[in-house]
């Protein structure tokens, strides 16, 4: 675990905030954490130097800590961080006590055994092979479960030249389009070992407060509006009740009146992956203005 120096004021108890929260240092998705943060109305300064690991929130009363992805969970289960979002993958994969309290809806990738392009592999060929890894615990835990046995290797950082070196006779890594895996020799194969997205973690059995409330309100209420859509439409009274059956969204739509009493505004709050669908059935039993429009935060 990387080491982070806090200073007399960064004590438990002088001059702490009410709340403190890691934010990802370095990964790819770092700057989507930080806009997700953002947009729930938090201020993380201009931070130009790159070493600079704290930023303070005093309008919030909120302390941000930027620290390596992987740490984040030791962090948090050792109570120097009230609250940290990290990858699923590595806070299971760091066996520490912390609890998820939601998926942030970014960040989304599959735990996966690649191996040379050039076989058919399946699970059960892992028998007695090299698995080179960064998530060592994930892998060893799913090889156990299929009463397999093989050597996990650990390896920081990237595992894909594992094979080409001879480190390793296949891997298992993060996999999102599969790109870097084929530009290695190896293609994926076998169910996924894990699935994972940003999540925002809390240390298990940690004592509920007002600060840490307000804090997960703040950046879920920003979660929900990037996920849903208002799904509107004008519909004649004679076929409301249709409307309303198609209209089965996260609430009970909205009827409303308008200037001809023989129609109605309907709107309801629908999954982004659903509106193309619920639009479609909407036009087709005759509503007029059908159309979406995202929720926004404001905060």
């Amino acid at each position: 675990m990387h080491a982070v120096a806090f200073d007399r004021a960064d004590s438990p108890t002088e001059g702490r905030t009410s709340l403190r929260v890691a934010v990802p240092m370095g990964s790819k998705w770092a700057p989507l954490a930080s806009a997700l943060l953002a947009e729930a109305g938090f201020d993380l300064g201009q931070r130009t130097d790159p070493a600079q690991r704290r930023v303070a929130d005093p309008a919030n009363d909120v302390e941000f800590f930027f620290l390596p992805n992987r740490d984040i969970a030791c962090y948090v289960a050792q109570g120097a961080v009230d609250l940290g979002i990290t990858a699923r993958d590595l806070a299971l994969d760091s066996g520490e006590p912390v609890r998820t309290i939601q998926a942030l809806g970014f960040g989304h990738t599959m735990l996966r055994y690649a191996g040379p392009a050039d076989a058919d592999w399946q699970v059960r060929d892992l028998a007695g092979k090299r698995i080179a890894t960064t998530y060592p615990r994930l892998v060893a835990a799913h090889l156990a479960q299929r009463g397999i046995t093989a050597d996990v290797i650990m390896i920081n950082g990237k595992v894909e030249a594992a094979v080409v070196l001879g480190v390793a006779d296949v891997v298992a890594d993060g996999v999102v389009t599969g790109d870097t895996l084929r530009a290695h020799g190896l293609t994926p194969f076998g169910p996924p070992i894990c699935t994972s997205q940003a999540v925002l973690v809390e240390r298990a059995g940690a004592a509920a407060s007002p600060a840490r409330e307000r804090f997960t309100r703040a950046l879920l209420d920003v979660v929900f509006a990037q996920c849903v859509s208002t799904l509107l439409c004008d519909c004649h009274r004679d076929l409301l009740e249709v409307a309303r059956e198609v209209c089965v969204g996260i609430a009970a739509p909205t009827v409303e009146p308008l200037a001809d009493p023989d129609w109605v505004a309907v709107h309801t709050t629908v999954p982004h992956h659903a509106a193309g669908v619920l639009m479609g059935q909407l036009a087709s039993a005759g509503a007029r203005s059908v159309r979406l429009a995202q929720l926004v935060h404001r905060c």
